[in-house]
């Protein structure tokens, strides 16, 4: 993934007759130590596939627009079909996967194989070819994270009544539910679904025909290969449901931002972050459960020790929890690269794509993991009913009955509060009333009320104020976060089958030459 040298296809062969095996750099940059140091060759086995669709899409232009004989397209692109399956590990030497390749097809074709790099340079060739694998990689994390919400769903409607502590500062606090804190996390995830979505709309976008920066003289149209690889630009511009036929072609406007930017590289790797920081959320609470014995992960999802038989560990949780850590390492790493770049092209661009691609491969893993964890978690009901009233954790909810009464909340506040020093029965709020109120309690509310106000489950019914706890307003949330999955799902089912029908289209071209 290397940047053009003096040879930027603007000759009409694609070169000027040089030997296939120094097909970019020449003799006069064969060589030398740096070799291996520069090369990204082995790296880029990742965007191979990607390269020769872009080479394709290219090359099927040329000949459109009458820059390339229909014949000598023929012979390229049958060449790169031979290249494609002989494999990336059959490429000649190379500074990077678009030089091999030529190589590959000039060593076939003769030089005339030259003029598939007619009218571009490598620099808006990689840059199509990271944003076309990237594509396929953004959306099978997109995937993760549908399955991930879905199994969280499960889960919520399973355990719409199953009483559990909610804590904050890691101490009990609430009574709540297991839907309840399920759902806390689809919805998270969910927008970190959108987050994907919306940088996966960026990545889609053509640079081809930028060039090395500068654009070209040849009379070519971007919008063409941008068609033919299937770069149709942001989902929130289509329709949902359209066609291939009607979603437009979208190109990356000017030729210099289209060869040299990488903000999408940094998007994404943000987004993916994002993501990986509510999974390691996720993760430490569930850790957290396993330690209290309220849920016991499947052993799919644990080891052991190798010393300590009767341990059971969350160690895949573990790693999902530290894969935050990478993410954000590489968000970092990203932007310092890119930080001081001037424009247009540079090497060090080079060493930005895999920021991403290691991002990309982690975070999607973790999310898949997650997902299957959450799923086959069996929760311990018993136990956590037990635990939800621990603390006191149904304080507030005294208190909230106290203000409804007409007092302040603050008062009330108070006396619950003096309450808790003494214990969290009805005689210790009733002793807390003399004290601070100077009247007894059934002055202000029903004992019945407040004894049932002291249950966790009744404390949980009560808050039924929309997002809250209680058994319906958690239906109601179910309800809206199906509805949003499935709308998700089907983005992204007609994201996956407009790239399956651009490839479809791409081929049916080719097989026209070939």
């Amino acid at each position: 993934m290397t940047e053009e040298s003096a040879h930027d296809g603007k000759s009409a062969d694609g070169g000027d007759g040089a030997d296939a095996a120094g097909v970019v750099r020449r003799d006069r940059f064969s060589g030398g130590p740096a070799r291996s140091f520069l090369s990204s060759l082995e790296a880029d086995e990742r965007i191979f596939a990607a390269d020769l669709e872009v080479d394709r899409a290219h090359v099927v232009m040329l000949v459109e627009c009458g820059i390339v004989e229909a014949d000598v397209a023929g012979e390229i692109l049958t060449a790169l079909d031979a290249v494609e399956v002989d494999g990336h590990d059959a490429l000649p030497d190379g500074e990077d996967v678009h030089e091999a390749i030529e190589t590959a097809v000039i060593d076939r074709v003769g030089e005339e194989g030259g003029k598939m790099h007619t009218a571009r340079s490598r620099n808006d060739e990689v840059a199509a070819c990271i944003r076309y694998r990237l594509r396929e990689d953004v959306l099978a994390a997109i995937e993760t994270t549908l399955a991930l919400r879905e199994s969280l769903l499960e889960v919520a409607d399973a355990h719409r009544e199953t009483i559990m502590p909610g804590y904050t500062h890691l101490q009990p606090a609430q009574p709540t539910t297991v839907a309840h804190w399920a759902l806390s996390y689809e919805g998270a995830i969910r927008r970190d679904t959108a987050r994907l979505l919306e940088a996966y709309g960026r990545i889609n976008e053509s640079p081809l025909g930028g060039a090395a920066f500068a654009g070209t003289p040849f009379e070519i149209d971007r919008e063409r290969t941008a068609e033919l690889l299937g770069f149709d630009g942001s989902p929130a511009n289509d329709a949902r449901g359209s066609s291939a036929e009607q979603r437009s072609a979208v190109v990356v406007e000017n030729s210099m931002d289209a060869s040299s930017s990488r903000d999408f590289l940094l998007e994404t790797v943000q987004a993916l972050s994002t993501h990986a920081t509510t999974l390691s959320g996720l993760a430490e609470d569930v850790i957290v459960f396993a330690n209290r014995g309220v849920v016991s992960l499947s052993d799919d999802y644990s080891s052991t020790s190798s010393i300590m038989p009767q341990k059971k560990n969350p160690d895949t949780l573990e790693l999902v929890r530290a894969v935050a850590g990478d993410a954000a390492g590489s968000v970092q790493g990203l932007t310092t690269t890119l930080k001081g770049l001037p424009r247009a092209y540079n090497r060090d661009l080079q060493r930005a794509t895999t920021h991403a691609w290691e991002t990309v491969d982690a975070v999607t893993e973790a999310s898949e993991v997650a997902a299957g964890a959450v799923a086959t978690a069996d929760w311990n009901e018993e136990t956590l009913a037990v635990e939800a009233g621990e603390g006191f954790s149904t304080a507030t909810g005294v208190a909230d009955l106290l203000a409804m009464a007409g007092l302040p909340f603050r008062t009330a506040h108070e006396v619950v509060a003096n309450a808790a020093e003494n214990g969290s029965d009805y005689d210790a709020i009733e002793a807390a009333a003399q004290e601070v109120l100077g009247d007894s309690l059934e002055t202000f509310v029903d004992p019945d009320e407040v004894a049932a106000a002291l249950d966790p489950a009744t404390s949980v019914a009560s808050r039924d104020s929309r997002g809250g706890p209680a058994p319906e307003s958690v239906a109601d949330q179910l309800e809206v976060g199906r509805a949003a999955c499935e709308a998700d799902r089907e983005t992204h089912a007609e994201l996956a089958t407009a790239l399956e029908d651009a490839q479809a289209a791409l081929r049916e071209e080719v097989n026209g030459y070939v």
